[in-house]
């Protein structure tokens, strides 16, 4: 979502807010903004569009305050324009701000009627708004902020800075992410760890309804009742990811090349390689044996992780499971299993649909689980048991090498409820963990085939729909595959259970529609063969993504085919996972498209 900086300096600000912004860009953003205080008055440069453009502003009108807030936006009430970027300011005060106020149109009919003039369509300025009210009736800004917190609903981040306050920041979090980082002589805000690791790896973050006084000396935190409190000091990871794009055009590029990398490490901390045992990583507050129901929930690419993890815990645990989006799960008040399990998947661990399903699930007496990616995350913090995925930052918006190390923990974890409930043998168990160390090797194997799949992209970018089938745990993939090729490249993509053609989607059916097939070789092969002789009757133009000889044996005329390395089909989605991504990305390349940053997408949604 969008980015907050914030920082209290002993030189000008500027150039490291922005500096520091745009290791927030793979979040998505339309808009950019700095606030300072010159001579202490509050002085603005915004701009909409890619911080190239702030920067340009910058360099006709530098700013050399030493102390600052920044922000990129990405819109929720009102156009991506100039006017409505951020920082909101009046005379007295700037504000940057992530996530939604839920009530802001109540609260700006008030102050309109008390004859406040707004000059954005924003929420944002609500907030501001309301501490001027309270600056203009002679409150200081602590003050200020602790009666106008109070009255905002939603989830939310904010900073402030103050006209003639050199030394003060407040910030402030409910729902959406916000951490201090701590300097010599500096302190620093921030909505991601990785925007202030070059400032500091020494890092607090605000637990939900928090607040914080900034000054050079230190951060004094409140919490929802305004009482003060101590948050603990933690050492940030971040600093050791200050990622470029070395060799690749793209982030995406890269980190679909770091996944037999990253995938080995997540593995490594689940499975002890010199035994083939599996070995998680936390001490259960569960006994896998007897829980009645697992219920994962997720939302994008995490949700299909999901759907995968279904397939593999009631084939290898014989527990039942239930998936929803997590943007569905809570609303539909679904009755949970009185010893249940609620799994919850999300890259960032700020997934606003999800942090609210996990926060029902609690509440109907659930044991909560998190995979997630950042471990010191509100989904992390708010779970019983966290099993960390070891990916990295991604930065790329689309999601590639988070969601297939989602796949590893969720194998690992399948595998050790099957394991601890007797569905599955020792000898069973170790079989299964051998084929998951095999993984990252073939992952580098798929890799081999993007020759042939930046060929195939150029037949792809020509048309304007295409469909993707597959069946069992390849079902899930197909869906994937279809989401990649759709937020990146912009053309329609359909994915459908292979059996469900006949069943509406043939009718979509000609020799201008491309047919993605995924087909490893499993118990499911010669159904899905058959689903693609249908597509051949009509003349569909099929792309097959199997092994060699899987492909030779399905005896269909004009094949274009992927070929994958030969493998156990158990796991096959986490190696199918790269040509899905990588046609994705080959075909979004050819169309000119901004691969990493794509259009009205984010990459942590933290709003509903």
């Amino acid at each position: 979502m969008c980015g907050i900086v914030g920082i209290l300096g002993a030189s000008p600000v500027a150039p490291l807010i922005v500096d520091a912004l745009k290791r927030l860009e793979y979040r998505g953003y339309d808009s950019a903004g700095v606030a300072t205080l010159e001579d202490g008055r509050l002085t603005r440069r915004r701009a909409e569009g890619k911080l190239r453009n702030l920067e340009a502003k910058l360099a006709e009108a530098p700013l050399k305050g030493h102390a600052g807030i920044g922000h990129t936006r990405w819109a929720t009430h009102g156009r991506p324009t100039e006017r409505n970027a951020h920082p909101h300011a009046t005379e007295r005060l700037a504000v940057v701000h992530n996530g939604i106020i839920e009530n802001f149109r109540e609260l700006r009919q008030k102050l309109e009627a008390e004859g406040a003039i707004f000059e954005t369509e924003t929420d944002t300025e609500v907030v501001a708004r309301l501490v001027d009210r309270e600056l203009a009736r002679n409150a200081d800004p602590e003050t200020a902020i602790s009666l106008v917190l109070p009255q905002l609903r939603g989830a939310f981040a904010l900073a402030f800075l103050f006209d003639g306050e050199d030394d003060l920041l407040i910030g402030a979090r409910q729902g959406a992410p916000l951490a201090v980082g701590y300097g010599d002589g500096e302190m620093y805000l921030g909505s991601d760890a990785l925007a202030l690791a070059p400032f500091t790896d020494t890092i607090t973050y605000l637990e939900d309804g928090d607040w914080v006084v900034l000054s050079r000396k230190g951060a004094s935190f409140r919490d929802a009742a305004n009482r003060t409190v101590k948050r603990k000091r933690q050492k940030s990871a971040a600093g050791a990811f200050l990622v470029d794009r070395g060799e690749y055009r793209h982030f995406m590029a890269k980190e679909i090349h770091e996944q037999p990398e990253v995938v080995g490490r997540t593995l490594a901390h689940y499975l002890d390689m010199a035994t083939g045992q599996i070995r998680l990583p936390f001490e259960a507050k569960f006994d896998w044996a007897k829980l009645e129901r697992l219920t994962i929930s997720a939302c994008g690419t995490a949700y299909y992780a999901g759907l995968v993890a279904k397939y593999w815990f009631e084939r290898y645990a014989r527990l039942p499971v239930d998936i929803d989006v997590a943007s569905e799960f809570r609303y539909r008040e679904a009755p949970m299993a009185r010893n249940g399990l609620a799994l919850f998947i999300s890259q960032s661990g700020e997934t606003a649909d999800t942090l609210a399903g996990l926060r029902y699930a609690r509440e109907q007496g659930q044991h909560v689980l998190a995979v997630v990616n950042v471990p010191t995350s509100s989904i992390a913090r708010e779970s019983d048991v966290v099993a960390p995925t070891l990916a990295g930052p991604e930065i790329g918006v689309a999601s590639t090498k988070a969601f297939t190390c989602q796949l590893t923990v969720l194998a690992c974890l399948a595998i050790a409820a099957g394991l601890a409930r007797g569905a599955l043998s020792a000898a069973e168990g170790e079989a299964l963990a051998s084929e998951l160390i095999a993984v990252p090797g073939l992952l580098a194997e798929a890799l081999k085939s993007e020759d042939r799949i930046q060929e195939l992209a150029r037949d792809i970018s020509r048309v304007s729909d295409v469909l993707y089938i597959g069946r069992g745990t390849s079902f899930a993939m197909a869906l994937e595959g279809a989401l990649k090729l759709k937020e990146i490249s912009y053309i329609h993509a359909e994915a459908y259970a292979a059996g469900e053609l006949k069943h509406g989607p043939i009718a979509l059916i000609d020799e201008t529609m491309p047919v993605i097939v995924i087909a490893p070789r499993d118990g499911l092969f010669e159904k899905t063969v058959s689903n693609m002789q249908e597509v051949a009757a009509r003349g569909g133009r099929i792309v097959m993504i199997s092994d060699r000889e899987t492909v030779g044996e399905a005896g269909v005329d004009d094949l274009r085919a992927i070929e994958m390395p030969r493998m156990a089909p158990n796991f096959a989605p986490i190696v199918y996972a790269v040509p899905v991504q990588l046609l994705a990305y080959h075909t979004a390349v050819v169309l000119g498209q901004d691969v990493d940053q794509p259009r009205n997408l984010a990459k942590s949604v933290t709003v509903e």
